[in-house]
């Protein structure tokens, strides 16, 4: 049984960085694709990043792309989202899921954590 549980997000500002963290367990996700979404008040949950095939590749929301970075460590069965100059429309739950073939679709994933709160204010 794989569990993730996401950490590391908070209350921050306009320009701040934070780093999520995502440690799974259970099972081995090196060889797999790993996928942070996010879900702002009102809206539905969309795609933010992808750690493609163990890592092989990356893919990113163009509304993040060039300030959020994905990254792992596969001997440690941890994904990581590094998130560099915020803004107010990064504010939401970011969650983590693992195992797609396709990795931005969210119905592709096998297993989901609970989320944590991400919190940009002006």
């Amino acid at each position: 049984q794989v569990r993730l549980v996401e950490s590391g997000g908070g209350l921050v500002q306009v320009g701040d960085s934070l780093r999520l963290s995502c440690a799974a367990s259970g099972g081995t996700l090196s060889r797999d694709t790993m996928g942070w979404f996010r879900q702002a008040p009102g809206k539905e949950r969309e795609f933010v990043a992808a750690s493609i095939w163990g890592g092989i590749s990356r893919a990113y929301a163009d509304s993040v792309k060039g300030r959020f970075t994905i990254s792992r460590d596969n001997a440690k069965n941890t994904v990581y989202l590094q998130m560099n100059s915020l803004k107010p429309e990064d504010t939401a739950v970011y969650y983590c899921a693992a195992r797609s073939n396709n990795y931005r679709e969210q119905m592709t994933y096998n297993y989901w954590g609970q989320g944590t709160q991400v919190t940009v204010s002006s």
